[in-house]
């Protein structure tokens, strides 16, 4: 059974996970909001991965700037030269996801460009600005802006993975585009409350790795947008809290305060 607890950028369902019986009969989907949360708020209700038992990285996605259609810059390195001197806004998900703060690191710190933050409640009205010609371009994931590049209603510029992605082979990354070493991703994972017996962790991430091998799901993953990572339940640990640590290191390198 799926039960939906939004809100907080995900802090109601990962507090109420964090604190049930760890029995296995209630584990949490969530997102790379979980690391950036522990930055982002004063007190979120936990603290990751302290207060959970790591199970699988499911799959993971870049984020990707795009533009309006007319956008004369074809790609990263041309808007930003273009933007020197200018103010320029972007769109975003909403506050303190990892597009918006992708955004505020790339364009603000690093490219140090004018400019301004405008987050939306959710990807679609975020895409639907850019289409429009109300922000100057978008920082979002890549899994809903994807069928609006293929349809040329979005131009897209960069994306945050190191290497391209096989499904928009042509499209430059933020690495190539002068900042060597930049990469970002909205990752989903599957986790539990803390102390959850290791014979539970094992078996649960047993049957997540033997869904990401079936080539229907593997194929429904990637055609929106993500990559199946199957693995261990150790390596999802370490990467969670490389993950903390990194996401920390942004939100206090953009001057966000913690809400």
């Amino acid at each position: 059974m799926v039960e939906n607890r939004g809100g907080a950028g995900g802090n109601i369902a990962a507090k109420y996970v964090a604190g049930v019986a760890p029995d296995g009969y209630t584990l949490l989907v969530t997102t790379s909001a979980l690391a950036v949360n522990e930055s982002l708020y004063k007190d979120p209700g936990y603290q990751a991965p302290r207060d959970f038992s790591p199970i699988a990285l499911v799959a993971w996605s870049p984020n990707i700037l795009v533009a309006p259609a007319s956008e004369p810059a074809n790609n990263l390195q041309e808007f930003i030269r273009n933007s020197k001197g200018k103010r320029v806004s972007y769109a975003t998900a909403g506050f303190g996801t990892t597009p918006d703060l992708t955004g505020d690191q790339l364009l603000r710190v690093l490219a140090g460009l004018d400019a301004v933050d405008v987050p939306y409640q959710g990807a679609a009205p975020a895409i639907a600005a850019v289409m429009g010609g109300h922000v100057t371009l978008g920082s979002v994931a890549l899994p809903p802006a994807l069928a609006d590049i293929k349809a040329g209603k979005l131009k897209a510029l960069a994306v945050t993975t190191l290497e391209r992605v096989d499904i928009l082979p042509n499209l430059p990354t933020v690495a190539e585009s002068g900042f060597p070493g930049f990469e970002s991703y909205i990752w989903v994972g599957l986790l539990g409350p803390a102390n959850l017996a290791p014979a539970i962790v094992s078996k649960v991430n047993a049957a997540v790795n033997d869904a990401l091998r079936s080539r229907k799901l593997r194929d429904d993953l990637v055609a929106m947008g993500f990559e199946p990572k199957p693995g261990t339940p150790a390596q999802f640990d370490t990467y969670l809290r490389q993950e903390v640590t990194k996401w920390g290191k942004i939100v206090r390198d953009t001057g966000i305060a913690p809400q």
